[in-house]
Order: structure tokens, then C-alpha cells, then sequence
């Protein structure tokens, strides 16, 4: 019989897998997409938050435990576990010579990306490169990889896995790690979970940043069949994309990163929240959310010439005018409106040191919602606008766990059934989001995953074999 099963192929699943096979097992690895497709949202990843006491090869100056954690506190408004996120804090300070071992190479950030080279280590070649060279290790370690293998349901008895169903096919093990995603693909889900507005499915207006595989699945059937479940199904890694992004796979470029350089108003040309309130890669997964509760799930986001150079450009052009008012007609606003709105923003700006690499002091004045932060008139032409909507990458809904990745069942953990991953992340993530902590905890609870599945399929090998003897 086959230890280890570890269903799914992103980061968390590869982590797991590998720790496995490292640990003496035998291991298969069932990706549901295909080969081309496979690594799951991982592949549209770019960095890892990194915990460090000192300066480390790629990583500037220190950036400690109690940070990372009052970091992780503030964007999830203290909706987290504790226990667990200081055990995902700890292991990215360690992990990176182990990513080494297997082929994952490392670059400093672009000069000024997003405030994150003393936070976080970015992977050369990105997100695609880190899971090939995964894949490519699993393979020379000998282990078992099968694509467009869609796991249906899992056999248990009591807390106790058993086998996996792939269609018709019954794969047994000794032990098993799920690590399949989240339900951000699954349309007729996040209807269900965002509901509707006027009449109109709030969800039907989300764009799906990454994989077309994650469709929660595995996530359903576990819950359905009474395993311990964390998060609310609306909450979830969510930003304001590009309104013209494809519907799927758009990735990191879809992104619109200038929001706290400008201001945003929703279709009525109103302002709805503080552009300015921190630094970007704090609060750029929020402003999917709050795009997702306006009129029509679209908003745009409104800067001036002063702008330009100062953030990353998006795939796409924005909307260009010569004044104010043509900005308002190329983007159908009323003109009054959106007039009355910008110049109200003007008068609010107060004057202070413009400074995008610090919480600086130019911000307004008797505005509702304020800006805090980088409040600077919009009245440099050329304007630009550049059309949000919400952009899903991953879901927080997700498996309750311990500090060993293991699956609860009314309160009880499994002794072989393991979860890592988007599978299991509100357990940490009860909502917001802080760039890179999605991979901290994938590669942290993948490994810990592995290395107890390993263990637990020793457990019954040396179990069956003193039954025998």
C-alpha cells in the first residue's frame, strides 16, 4: 500500500510531498489540472514573507518575530491563531536553504517594489519558476506525479483516511496530506457566499486571478462530511484588479498598484474609503472587498502626471485626459459629480513632505473618508483612470488544524489526515492580507504536513507489522 497521498499541486502540496519522500516515504501526488496548468495559484506567486533577526543574502536589515506577528494582527484585525502564525513566522526564517536544496533560486526586490526588501524574498523567475523546480525534484526524488486527476471524495472511517476517489479509481495510503485550494473557481459557491445586490449576484462580477482548477471540491465534501471547518466562505484574498483582466490566470499583472497615489470613486463618483491608510502591500488586498460592496462591483482609480513613474505600470493602459472634465465623459460619470468630488479631495490636500517610501505627512483635512496618508491635489495633467473590479486569488473558508497540519473531526484531531495549504489558511487569515504571508504559510504547514504523514504512515507500518508477528 502506498504511504503518503498528497492531493493537489501548488506550493503547499509540492512542500508537503517532498518532505515526504525526504522523510523515506513512498508517495503519489494527484494534481487536478493538467500538466501545463499545474501548480495552482502558486504559479502566479512572486515572494515570500521572511522573518529575520539580521540582514540575509537577499533580505535587508531585520524584520522580527513580533513584527511579522503585529503585522499579521493588524491586517487580520486580530481575527487569527496565534499558536499557528507564530509557527508560520518561525519557519520563514528557515526555510529558504531548504527551498534552495530543491532548486528554488532567489532575487533582491526591484528597486522600491513595494516597500518589501527588508519583508520579503522574492523567487527568481517567480512563482512558475519555484513550482517547476519543485516538480523537477519530486521527479528525480522518485516520487509519484499524475495530472488531470481531480480527486471526487475521500473514504474515511471515523477520523481515520482511507482512500481517495479519482473518478472511479480507489487509491489507498497509509496517510494523506490535502492541499487542493480553496473555492475561488467555483462561481455558484461564491454566489452563494457574497449573495446579491439589487437583484444581481455580487459575485458574478469577480474576476478569478488564479486557477480555474480550485473549485472547492474536496473542501465541500470534507466539511459535508464532518470535518471541523474556520472562516467565513466571503472573506478572501481579494484585490482590485484591472477591470479588462481575463477571467482566469491574470495573475500578479492584472494588479493596479496606484491606488494610494491618486484617489477612487465608485460609479457615482464618490469616494467610499482612505486611500492612503498604509503602505500598499498592507492593504492592496482589501480594496477587492470594497470594490466588491459598490454599485455594480466596479470603481476607479484616479491619478494625475504626478503619479507616473512612482508605481509598477499595469499590463493594460489607463484612461487618458487632458482635464478633469474629459476624464469624467471618456468614463461615463456625471460630470457635476465627479467634478465636485475631486475638487472637494483638492481643497481637503494638505501641504507636507510628499515621501511614497514612508507613512508621510501630506493628508486632508475635514474629508469623510479621509486620506492619511500621500494626499496630494490631482490637478497635473495628463489625468489617468484606470477601471477596478474584485479579483479572487484564494479563499480563507478552510479546515480547522493544530500546530501538527492535522484534520478535527468535532473537535478530535486525525492521526493520518493532514491539511496544508489555501485549504487550511483562515486558520490564520481570518481576513486581510499582507504580501507574501499566503507562501509563508503554504511552505510552513506543506512541510509540517509532510513530515506527520510520513510519520503517521511509520506508525502504521510498524503497527501492522507487530499485528502480524
Amino acid at each position: 500500500m502506498l504511504d503518503v497521498l498528497v492531493i493537489g499541486g501548488g506550493n503547499a502540496a509540492l512542500c508537503a510531498a517532498i518532505m515526504a519522500r525526504e522523510a523515506g516515504a513512498s508517495v503519489l501526488l494527484l494534481e487536478a489540472a493538467p500538466r501545463e496548468w499545474r501548480g495552482g495559484n502558486s504559479q502566479h506567486t512572486r515572494n515570500l514573507r521572511c522573518m529575520h533577526d539580521a540582514p540575509q543574502d537577499v533580505l535587508v536589515d531585520t524584520y522580527p518575530e513580533e513584527e511579522f506577528w503585529q503585522d499579521l494582527l493588524k491586517v487580520t484585525g486580530g481575527n487569527t491563531n496565534e499558536e499557528l502564525a507564530r509557527i508560520a513566522i518561525r519557519a520563514s526564517s528557515t526555510c529558504r536553504d531548504w527551498m534552495r536544496k530543491h532548486g528554488v533560486h532567489f532575487q533582491p526586490p526591484l528597486s522600491g517594489a513595494l516597500h518589501v526588501a527588508r519583508t520579503n524574498a522574492f523567487f527568481m523567475g517567480g512563482g512558475k519558476a519555484l513550482v517547476n523546480a519543485y516538480y523537477r525534484s519530486a521527479e528525480a526524488l522518485g516520487l509519484g506525479i499524475r495530472y488531470d486527476a481531480p480527486v471526487d471524495s475521500i473514504e474515511l472511517d471515523g477520523t481515520r483516511f482511507v482512500a481517495a476517489r479519482v473518478g472511479n479509481e480507489r487509491i489507498e495510503a497509509k496517510s494523506c496530506v490535502l492541499a487542493a485550494g480553496g473555492f475561488e473557481s467555483n462561481r455558484e459557491w461564491l454566489r452563494e457566499a457574497w449573495g446579491q445586490v439589487d437583484g444581481v449576484w455580487v459575485a458574478d462580477n469577480f474576476l478569478i486571478r488564479g486557477t480555474r482548477f480550485n473549485q472547492g471540491t474536496l473542501l465541500k465534501f470534507m466539511i459535508d462530511a464532518g470535518a471541523d471547518a474556520i472562516g467565513d466562505p466571503s472573506q478572501s484574498h481579494c484585490v482590485a484588479i484591472d477591470a479588462r483582466a481575463p477571467l482566469y490566470d491574470g495573475g500578479i499583472c492584472t494588479r493596479v498598484d496606484c491606488v494610494s497615489l491618486g484617489v477612487v470613486l465608485n460609479r457615482e463618483g464618490k469616494r467610499f474609503y482612505d486611500e492612503g491608510e498604509d503602505f500598499w502591500p498592507k492593504r492592496y488586498a482589501i480594496w477587492g472587498r470594497l470594490v466588491a460592496q459598490q454599485p455594480g462591483q466596479i470603481a476607479y482609480s484616479i491619478i494625475d502626471s504626478k503619479a507616473i513613474g512612482r508605481f509598477m505600470p499595469p499590463v493594460f493602459p489607463g484612461t487618458k485626459a487632458n482635464s478633469l472634465r474629459e476624464l469624467a465623459l471618456a468614463l461615463g460619470f456625471n460630470e457635476d459629480e465627479f467634478l465636485e468630488t475631486i475638487h472637494t479631495y483638492n481643497r481637503a490636500c494638505q501641504p507636507g513632505t510628499f515621501n511614497h517610501a514612508v507613512l508621510d505627512d501630506c493628508h486632508t483635512v475635514g474629508l469623510n473618508p479621509p486620506k492619511t496618508h500621500w494626499a496630494q491635489p490631482l490637478d497635473w495633467p495628463p489625468f489617468y483612470a484606470y477601471a477596478l473590479r474584485p479579483g479572487i486569488t484564494f479563499t480563507y473558508l478552510g479546515l480547522k488544524v493544530n500546530s501538527e497540519a492535522a484534520v478535527h473531526f468535532g473537535g478530535e484531531p486525525s492521526r493520518n489526515l493532514f491539511v496544508a495549504g489555501e485549504m487550511m489558511a483562515g486558520n490564520i487569515l481570518g481576513k486581510g492580507y499582507t504580501a507574501g504571508v499566503g507562501m509563508s504559510i503554504g511552505t510552513a504547514f506543506g512541510r509540517i504536513a509532510g513530515t506527520q504523514a510520513a510519520a503517521a504512515a511509520q506508525q502504521y507500518r510498524e503497527a501492522t507489522h507487530h499485528a502480524v508477528a
